[in-house]
């Protein structure tokens, strides 16, 4: 009988961690300055070497999962796969930056200083350009999705991220006036997706092959379960340790980052889940495809924007802002779907 895996203890309280971070992040700041200041020495092409190393331990259990033989039977049943790609990358990257663009350049006007503003966008970009490719599978499995066509679905995202994130990006940043060195950026997408693809593909082969698949996703596979929260949390202390002097100016900004970062969440949910209702698809395939969407790859959002703008950087904060929001934001839309079960075909 296959035992049922929701959220973990980690994941259902992430945002009680992620407070916590910021405490103990702004308290070593503050108190205890050497520590950031010897971290920050540790640096290769604008890239935090102990951050790397952190985020590779968050991104490589997730690449684990993502199976690419999935990959051959999106033909059988497009229309959910149409749904996720239009949504995800010629949706909600726009609208992502046009409603941060609305609320950080027009509606907080004067309360956030242009520079900021221009970071925050930033920020938001990134989040906006990198749908989920791990928490998604605790969501599909809460509103009872279809695991393997969540599995196709997060498939052709991790190919898609691949040749659209960093074009994306550019383009959308430099709409906006941010300035965005393209070596970096193609750097980080190198160090944060494309090596710890490589290197989850050829673990999930090799393993595959001596142990048998069962093995691989019953054993092996769990003994990485708290590698990805523990390498978040740990930099998001060493990220606020950084942050502590930006926050302490500017507490009100944690909540001004967070409604559009909010208000995109719930939109981006509702406009694949409207559309999967209106192709009359099986909720199966519905809910996950308006998780995906919803949620982000935080932990790529978070890497690129230290990468790309600093440890100290307004872009950092708004991506760790997005961290901060998703649990309860996607639970709630968890909530959503189970209730409207009804609106969609048995079959």
């Amino acid at each position: 009988m296959e035992k049922k895996q929701g959220i973990g203890f980690f994941e259902r309280y992430l945002t009680i961690w992620v407070a916590l971070c910021i405490v103990v992040g702004i308290g070593i700041g503050q108190y205890l300055p050497i520590i950031p200041d010897t971290l920050s020495k540790f640096e290769y092409a604008k890239v935090s070497i102990p951050v790397a190393i952190l985020i590779w331990l968050m991104i490589y259990p997730m690449m684990l999962k993502v199976d690419f033989q999935s990959v051959k039977n999106v033909g059988k049943r497009p229309r959910g796969i149409i749904v996720t790609c239009v949504t995800n990358w010629l949706i909600k990257p726009f609208t992502m930056f046009g409603i941060a663009w609305l609320f950080f350049y027009v509606i907080f006007k004067a309360l956030i200083p242009a520079e900021l503003a221009h970071e925050y966008l930033a920020g938001a970009v990134l989040l906006g350009a990198a749908p989920c490719t791990a928490m998604v599978f605790v969501w599909s499995y809460l509103t009872k999705g279809d695991a393997a066509y969540t599995l196709v679905q997060v498939a052709v995202n991790d190919l898609i991220i691949l040749v659209a994130f960093a074009p994306i990006v550019a383009f959308l940043l430099g709409v906006g006036g941010v300035e965005i060195p393209w070596d970096t950026l193609l750097l980080s997408v190198v160090l944060f997706v494309v090596i710890p693809l490589v290197a989850g593909v050829l673990t999930r082969i090799g393993v595959v092959k001596r142990k048998g698949i069962e093995y691989f996703n019953n054993v092996f596979v769990k003994k990485f379960d708290n590698f990805t929260i523990g390498g978040l949390l740990l930099t998001l202390i060493i990220l606020f340790s950084f942050q502590g002097e930006t926050i302490l100016n500017n507490p009100l900004h944690i909540l001004l980052i967070a409604i559009p970062l909010i208000i995109q969440t719930v939109l981006i949910f509702f406009v694949a889940y409207g559309w999967s209702k209106a192709w009359k698809l099986p909720h199966n395939v519905a809910a996950p495809a308006g998780m995906i969407g919803a949620s982000n790859f935080f932990e790529l959002s978070v890497a690129v924007a230290i990468s790309l703008f600093g440890l100290q950087s307004g872009a950092a904060l708004a991506t760790v802002v997005g961290v901060l929001v998703e649990v309860p934001v996607m639970l709630m839309l968890v909530k959503i779907a189970n209730n409207t079960r009804g609106w969609f075909p048995t079959k």
